[in-house]
């Protein structure tokens, strides 16, 4: 294949710049592309209809915030105990066989007298092997396509995963006037047995991996030296907490506006999509370096005028121009995978998926708890000054540690 001259084993940099044709012309990336985009709408699928569900059982919002993202705790116990699978000697076979797992679990789902705690279980479930599942692809990641490919390719898999959630959350709220939350679990449960079967078929297995043996030990060890560094935590700090606490913001579009919740998802998402969209094709590195600081305010500003009550459409323009700020998150990446050894790349990149994802479990929790007291309103205006203030106490560390990274201008963080 032509292509394979450009984007080889990952191992080399292309001296040239990678774009997303270029990508999508190479069979593995492709497949593991596939395959995320396709589990990305199965998730999105079944989390919508998971808290329509909770939502009408229960009227209560913090049951129907944890029902959408309550998924988002077991990750942590998956960095803390297991990340390092993600870096064994089998990473095609490990990614199949989680993608099965998370398969059983979204089709359980669809079993109509399945009690709640049960679905609260088989939640925590999925989120636990998903977050293993997000280790081991991107350490495929980082393998399959140059070191000059991985921020195009990241951001190639954000608008996706953008595009499947305004799809999901669109198509979630249309479905579920025509078919019963079970049926909507159903079609998620087929769109994911096609994730598996697609990567299965497309990715090949790596034989050069990391010599230790993967376990608990390994796992501790490798987390221990990812935070071992401030600046590094710093980093970490800015991929969680922000996007956490404005996730806890969408937790509560439901009880917010329950006939428009699916249109506030919706414009959160395409405002994601577009801003990987400009950030990771249209700005180089620098650029995205300089922009990463403006990007984080941008992500939390917009919501603090929710508490003022606007309508539904400018409440969703303000919401959609809020998801272009998610695109801070591919500069931030981008420096920590400079910070990582190749050989610990899975883990690394997993362990801040995951405290990614659990963060935004805990921002959906703190949301639901605050909203029991407060107006939703208020309550999500709470949260997004508090993501405010992160970013902006947290800044001097940021550009501190991007100062270190070769290749990449602090300036702007």
């Amino acid at each position: 294949m032509a292509s394979d001259t450009v984007l080889g084993a990952g191992s080399t940099e292309s001296p040239r710049p990678v774009g997303y044709l270029a990508l999508l012309r190479q069979r593995e990336f492709a497949g593991l592309y596939a395959s995320f985009s396709l589990t990305a709408a199965a998730t999105t699928l079944s989390g919508f209809a998971l808290g329509s569900l909770v939502q009408t059982r229960t009227g209560s919002p913090l049951l129907t915030a944890l029902s959408m993202f309550g998924s988002s705790f077991a990750a942590v116990a998956g960095a803390l105990t297991l990340m390092s699978v993600a870096d064994g000697g089998r990473p095609r076979r490990t990614l199949v066989a989680l993608h099965g797992l998370s398969l059983v679990a979204v089709a359980a789902q669809a079993l109509p007298g399945l009690p709640l705690p049960a679905r609260f279980g088989l939640l925590l479930v999925l989120g636990f092997f998903q977050s293993l599942g997000t280790g081991a692809r991107m350490g495929l990641l980082a393998e399959i396509v140059p070191a000059s490919g991985y921020a195009p390719a990241r951001s190639l898999m954000n608008i996706t995963a953008g595009g499947a959630s305004v799809l999901g959350f669109a198509l979630g709220g249309a479905l579920l006037s025509v078919l019963s939350p079970y049926q909507v679990f159903g079609l998620a449960g087929v769109l994911a047995a096609m994730a598996t079967v697609t990567v299965a078929a497309t990715v090949r297995e790596r034989s050069v991996r990391l010599v230790r043996r993967p376990g608990l030990r390994e796992t501790w060890r490798g987390n221990v030296a990812l935070l071992g560094r401030p600046g590094r935590r710093a980093l970490l700090l800015n991929l969680w907490v922000p996007n956490g606490l404005v996730v806890g913001c969408e937790a509560l579009f439901l009880p917010y506006a329950p006939g428009s919740a699916g249109v506030l998802l919706a414009a959160v998402a395409a405002g994601m999509l577009l801003g990987d969209l400009l950030v990771g094709r249209l700005l180089d590195g620098a650029g995205r370096a300089r922009w990463a600081f403006g990007l984080r305010l941008l992500l939390a500003g917009p919501f603090l005028l929710l508490a003022l009550r606007p309508p539904v459409a400018v409440a969703a323009l303000l919401v959609g121009v809020a998801g272009v700020g998610f695109a801070a998150t591919l500069p931030l990446q981008e420096r920590l995978l400079a910070l990582t050894p190749d050989a610990e790349r899975g883990q690394v990149q997993g362990a801040e998926s995951a405290g990614r994802i659990t963060w935004q479990g805990v921002g959906a929790a703190v949301a639901g708890a605050l909203a029991q007291v407060l107006e939703p309103g208020w309550t999500i205006a709470l949260l997004a000054g508090l993501s405010l203030v992160v970013t902006a106490a947290s800044r001097r560390a940021v550009r501190r540690e991007a100062a270190g990274c070769h290749g990449v201008t602090a300036g702007g963080a």
